[in-house]
C-alpha cells in the first residue's frame, strides 16, 4: 500500500519467497551432496548451554559442530532430524567488496557454520534471499547498513554454489534529528503515517531520496530527474538525519505546483459532504490557500473557513473578539457592504478603509474584529479575498451573527 502511494512501481512479477521453499531446500540438498554443507544433530538446548558457558567467562563464542566432518550415516538413532549447516571456512579472511563502505574484513575464524535449513525442513531467510537473488539476476543488493554483517556469511553461499555475487551497496540508517537511530519516539515511521501527516507522494519521494544521496546542490529532483541520474557515487556513507521543516518545505513545493481543481477535490473528500456553495469557494480560494500551507493537512484546517456559515467554526480566540466587539461598528461595516455595488477585495479594502478613517481608528484595529467574524480565527488569508471569495450574501450573514 505505501509503495503504491508513493508510486513506486516495480519492474516484473512479483517474488514471494514462501512459495519457493521446494527450489531453496533443493540448494541446501546439493550443497550437502557437495560436501559443503552438513547435517548437524547437536540438540539446541547444548550449544545455548555453550553459548552462555562462554559469555559467562567474557569469551567470544563460536559453535563447532562435531558433526562438521561427519556423514548422515552416523546420525544417532531415535534423534529428531537434523538441521543442514554451511562449512564456512576456519582460516584465513573473507573480504567484501562494498561499493559503499569499501572493502570490509571478515576474519574467518569468527564466522560460524550457519543454518541454512532447520529441524523441521525449513529454509532460514539467509539461504532463501540468496537463492531469490540469484534466481532472479539481482546484479545490485542495496540495503541498511544494519545487514553489513550478514553479507559476508551470504557470499559464502554465493561462493559454495559457484555462483557470480551481486554488487553490494550497504546504505547508513535514517537517523532522528537529534542524532539517534530512528525510532518511534522520533514520531512517523511508516510511508503511511507521513500520509497521514498530509505528506504528498512527491515532496516524500524528494525528501527521501535527498536524505542519502545529492546530485550537486540540487534539492527539487523530480522522478523523471531521479531516474536519470541516480547512482551509486551520489550516496553518503554517514547517518542522515531526518529534518521536518525541511520535510515540510519540499512538500510545500510541491503542494504548489499542483492543479488547483485536484487539489480542491482532495481537500473536499476529507472535508466529507459540504455544500455545492463551499465546494465553489474551496476552489477559488487555492491560490490564496497554497502559499500559505506546508502540508495537505494545513490546507484542510484553512479550507473550512469557507465553508458556508453553518459548518464555520469559530475558534475561542475568535469567539473573544467578537463579544467584545462593538456591535454598532460591525453593523456599519455590513451596511456599508451590502450597498457595494462591485463586490471585488480592491473595492472592499477601500470601503473599510473609509470606515476606519471615519472612526478614526486605524485599519489594522477594525479588520482584528473583522476577520474574527470572516474567518472564525484571529489568523487567516487575506480577508479582502476571503470576501469576495464568499460573496456579498455569505460575508453579511458572517458580520451579522
Amino acid at each position: 500500500d505505501s509503495l503504491k502511494w508513493l508510486e513506486l512501481k516495480h519492474d516484473g512479477e512479483i517474488i514471494y519467497q514462501s512459495e519457493r521453499s521446494d527450489r531453496h531446500v533443493e540448494i541446501a540438498r546439493q550443497l550437502v551432496a557437495a560436501g559443503k554443507a552438513y547435517y548437524c544433530f547437536t540438540p539446541q538446548e547444548e550449544i545455548v548451554a555453550a553459548r552462555d558457558a562462554a559469555r559467562a567467562k567474557g569469551e567470544h563464542f563460536i559453535f563447532h559442530s562435531k558433526w562438521r566432518g561427519t556423514g548422515v550415516s552416523q546420525a544417532p538413532a531415535g534423534e529428531p532430524q537434523g538441521v543442514v549447516r554451511l562449512k564456512a571456512p576456519r582460516e584465513g579472511e573473507t573480504v567484501l567488496d562494498d561499493l559503499l563502505q569499501g572493502k570490509v574484513v571478515v576474519q574467518n575464524s569468527h564466522l560460524d557454520d550457519m543454518v541454512l535449513l532447520r529441524s523441521d525442513g525449513t529454509p532460514t531467510y539467509m539461504l532463501a534471499v540468496v537463492v531469490d537473488d540469484h534466481d532472479m539476476g539481482i546484479t545490485h543488493i542495496i540495503r541498511g547498513d544494519d545487514h553489513l554483517s550478514n553479507a559476508s556469511r551470504q557470499q559464502l553461499i554465493y561462493q559454495a554454489m559457484g555462483w557470480d555475487i551481486p554488487k553490494m551497496v550497504h546504505i547508513p540508517l535514517i537517523h532522528g534529528p537529534d542524532g539517534a537511530k530512528l525510532s518511534k519516539r522520533h514520531g512517523a515511521l511508516g510511508a503511511e503515517e507521513y500520509k497521514k501527516m498530509g505528506y504528498l507522494p512527491e515532496g516524500l519521494n524528494n525528501y527521501l531520496l535527498r536524505l542519502g544521496w545529492s546530485h550537486g546542490d540540487d534539492e527539487i529532483i523530480t522522478r523523471e530527474q531521479a531516474i536519470k541520474w541516480f547512482g551509486i557515487d551520489g550516496m553518503g556513507k554517514s547517518p542522515a538525519r531526518l529534518d521536518f521543516n525541511k520535510m515540510k518545505h519540499i512538500n510545500a513545493h510541491y503542494l504548489r505546483q499542483m492543479d488547483n481543481k485536484i487539489l480542491a477535490e482532495m481537500v473536499i473528500e476529507q472535508l466529507g459532504d459540504v455544500s455545492k456553495n463551499s465546494k465553489k469557494n474551496i476552489v477559488l480560494a487555492m491560490d490564496a490557500l497554497k502559499p500559505r500551507a506546508e502540508l495537505l493537512t494545513d490546507l484542510y484546517d484553512m479550507a473550512s473557513m469557507f465553508l458556508a456559515l453553518g459548518k464555520l467554526e469559530i475558534q475561542e480566540d475568535a469567539k473573544r473578539l467578537i463579544q467584545d466587539a462593538d456591535s454598532a461598528l460591525i453593523n456599519d461595516v455590513a451596511l456599508r457592504l451590502q450597498n457595494l455595488e462591485n463586490f471585488g477585495k480592491d473595492n472592499i479594502q477601500n470601503s473599510l478603509k473609509e470606515i476606519a478613517a471615519e472612526k478614526g481608528i486605524k485599519l489594522g484595529e477594525l479588520m482584528k474584529y473583522i476577520r474574527a467574524f470572516i474567518a472564525g480565527r484571529t489568523a487567516s488569508p487575506s480577508v479582502f479575498e476571503m470576501m469576495e471569495i464568499l460573496g456579498k450574501e455569505e460575508s453579511i450573514k458572517r458580520l451579522s451573527r
